[in-house]
């Protein structure tokens, strides 16, 4: 994990468009959080305080504006893949897997084993279930797209509710 001891701020603002509502983050570097829908302020402030302790949270709509623009976009059904930077923190496995997360293409799901198989870690199929589980930026890192092996909708972060309504909103 990456080192804020600078105190740099955690920029954040709500989403709140047609029936989604969600708190999202950016570093000066990029995205680093997208909340659960629905959810109150106090799981964004608890994932900072864990991931960046110390750092002020401050809102700033303007600039989260490309980011909440890009949501929109893919909530409208106008956009297949986001382009704006992310400035995610995890240990290098979960960094692994959710790049491999932001192959997987539009419209189209994986299993938790096919991930492990394409980081070449076959047999770390619990573990790759653990780092979707703690992917910070839902929607952007389309950890929704990963499904039980035999296609049954399995744990989300954001709640099954959340994962039907991304994967019909993709199947459109």
């Amino acid at each position: 994990m990456k080192d804020h001891n600078n105190k740099t701020p955690i920029y954040w603002s709500f989403l709140n468009y047609k029936n989604w509502n969600l708190y999202i983050a950016t570093t000066d570097k990029g995205l680093c959080y997208v909340g659960s829908l629905n959810k109150e302020f106090e799981e964004l402030s608890a994932w900072v305080e864990k991931r960046f302790p110390g750092c002020p949270l401050v809102e700033d709509r303007e600039k989260l504006k490309p980011y909440a623009n890009e949501l929109i976009q893919y909530l409208d059904g106008n956009r297949k893949n986001f382009t704006v930077p992310f400035d995610y923190h995890g240990t290098d496995f979960q960094v692994a897997v959710w790049n491999a997360l932001c192959k997987i293409p539009f419209g189209e799901t994986k299993s938790y084993s096919d991930i492990a198989k394409q980081i070449n870690k076959p047999a770390a199929v619990r573990a790759v279930g653990a780092a979707i589980g703690a992917n910070p930026v839902l929607i952007t890192v389309p950890c929704h797209r990963v499904v039980g092996k035999n296609g049954s909708l399995t744990g989300y972060r954001g709640g099954l509710e959340m994962k039907t309504q991304l994967l019909d909103l993709e199947r459109k």
